[in-house]
């Protein structure tokens, strides 16, 4: 008798309530990533919860249309899902991020167009609701774009700017405030908020474009952080609640995380966002009176040195990625164990493209989580370390961050490898890294290079150690 008379939106209601759970126990899980995997799996169920509720909304339209885009996307976002490499995911997430805020914007334009009167004013929290969806959402999906163009190589990672850049950005950016106000004290004109979304799109792309590619792990998060916002606004103009509560803990937690990320990098986001970083290098002579020449090996000599090595510390950077060599440097520390050498993961907040990034590649070849160790565990370590092995990271091992005032990331926080007793960079070549800067570290007189692709280096490793 009580179940029949709970009504049907007392059931939607319900339902609703258990979606929110799910995403609120969905970050709880995946803040370990012992249980990411049941994370990702609870906010999934969470999020079908809500997607069937809401085809049971009273006054719902156009639902064999939903169904046929439904049908056809699917698909394409599992493909998407299970075939992209790991070195592009973080281009992926900027994706579906920027999808997600284009999406919101859309809304937005929607509701505008269907519920404006044309002679009683909108609900006040409704036009402020509908202006901040827009706004954000479109910034949101224009820099998501720009952050993915620039992980795909498609335009450069270096900074781009032209001539009177942050003041052109603020004007723009006031002058899309300014509508957004026109919006709220009545002048509710469907062109004024497409000129919303249209500066907006604008402001998006000059935005993104002057922050350097060593930033974009930083960018991710916060444009995460402005979806998540976006989407929020869009459940008060839709008058869903368990979109609120969504939006509000993808903005919460990407804000903390692009928090983290900047205070990993030593800088502010003020410097982040407006500080165009990779623009400058460090000039051949201060690379060259930091210690001399480079020093080529040999994987052999390589390999001697690790198997009689007490304690091994491997650093892994964008280069790992790029040569899928996960499995491969897995391999090479179970050969190190097999011998009795101590071997340990340097994760710096920020290697790679996108935060996470190295835990994740590691993840996928089952190395132990507890041999992971984050920057400030694993620093006071360096100086009990026979050998550091760099694979293919950069710009988190310079050591120009501690001493060299003039270099654009000086007070960035990074990994002492050049404190340990010896010191192999694994590098394709002698280009800098992603932030352009050169890096000291390869002329340390204690420092010497394996020139080649990442994986096929580290293969050579575990035949040298073998036979060692």
């Amino acid at each position: 008798m009580i179940v029949a008379s709970i009504s049907r939106g007392d059931w939607i209601s319900l339902a609703y309530i258990v979606a929110i759970v799910s995403f609120i126990l969905a970050l709880r899980f995946l803040s370990n990533p012992a249980h990411a995997r049941k994370g990702n799996l609870i906010g999934a169920f969470g999020m079908g919860v809500a997607i069937v509720a809401t085809f049971f909304q009273p006054g719902l339209k156009n639902i064999a249309a939903i169904l046929i885009v439904m049908a056809l996307a699917t698909p394409i976002g599992a493909y998407a899902a299970r075939a992209v490499k790991m070195t592009a995911m973080p281009q992926m997430v900027a994706l579906f991020n920027g999808v997600g805020g284009g999406a919101a914007a859309l809304v937005a334009f929607a509701d505008f167009h269907n519920s404006a009167p044309p002679a009683a004013r909108l609900p006040l929290n409704s036009s402020i609701a509908i202006v901040l969806s827009a706004l954000i959402g479109s910034i949101s999906f224009a820099g998501s774009m720009i952050a993915f163009a620039k992980l795909q190589e498609l335009i450069g990672g270096r900074p781009i700017q032209y001539p009177g850049q942050r003041f052109g950005n603020l004007g723009l950016l006031g002058a899309v405030f300014a509508l957004g106000i026109a919006i709220v004290a009545g002048y509710e004109h469907q062109l004024i908020l497409g000129l919303i979304i249209i500066g907006a799109l604008a402001f998006g792309v000059l935005f993104v474009l002057p922050i350097g590619g060593a930033d974009m792990p930083v960018v991710i998060a916060l444009l995460n952080a402005f979806t998540g916002v976006a989407a929020s606004a869009t459940g008060f103009v839709l008058h869903q609640n368990v979109l609120i509560v969504a939006g509000m803990l993808v903005g919460a937690s990407g804000t903390l995380l692009t928090l983290m990320m900047a205070r990993a990098m030593g800088r502010s986001i003020a410097n982040v966002l407006f500080g165009a970083f990779g623009t400058l290098q460090v000039s051949a002579e201060q690379v060259a009176a930091s210690g001399g020449a480079v020093r080529p090996t040999t994987p052999e000599d390589v390999a001697v040195m690790l198997a009689y090595a007490q304690r091994v510390v491997i650093v892994p950077g964008y280069g790992l990625a790029v040569a899928q060599a996960q499995h491969a440097v897995r391999e090479l520390a179970d050969q190190l164990e097999k011998r009795g050498v101590d071997v340990k993961y340097a994760i710096h907040p920020v290697a790679g493209r996108m935060p996470g990034h190295m835990n994740v590649l590691l993840a996928e070849a089952n190395v132990p989580y507890d041999q992971l160790k984050e920057m400030d565990e694993i620093n006071p370590a360096f100086d009990q370390t026979d050998v550091a092995l760099v694979i293919g990271a950069n710009d988190v091992t310079n050591p120009a961050a501690r001493s060299d005032t003039s270099s654009p990331i000086y007070g960035m926080p990074i990994l002492n490898v050049d404190h340990a007793h010896n010191v192999v960079v694994l590098k394709r070549s002698m280009n800098p890294g992603f932030a352009g800067i050169d890096n000291p570290l390869f002329v340390d007189p204690k420092t010497v290079m394996l020139f080649g692709d990442a994986k096929s280096s580290v293969e050579k490793l575990i035949s040298a150690v073998k036979t060692a």
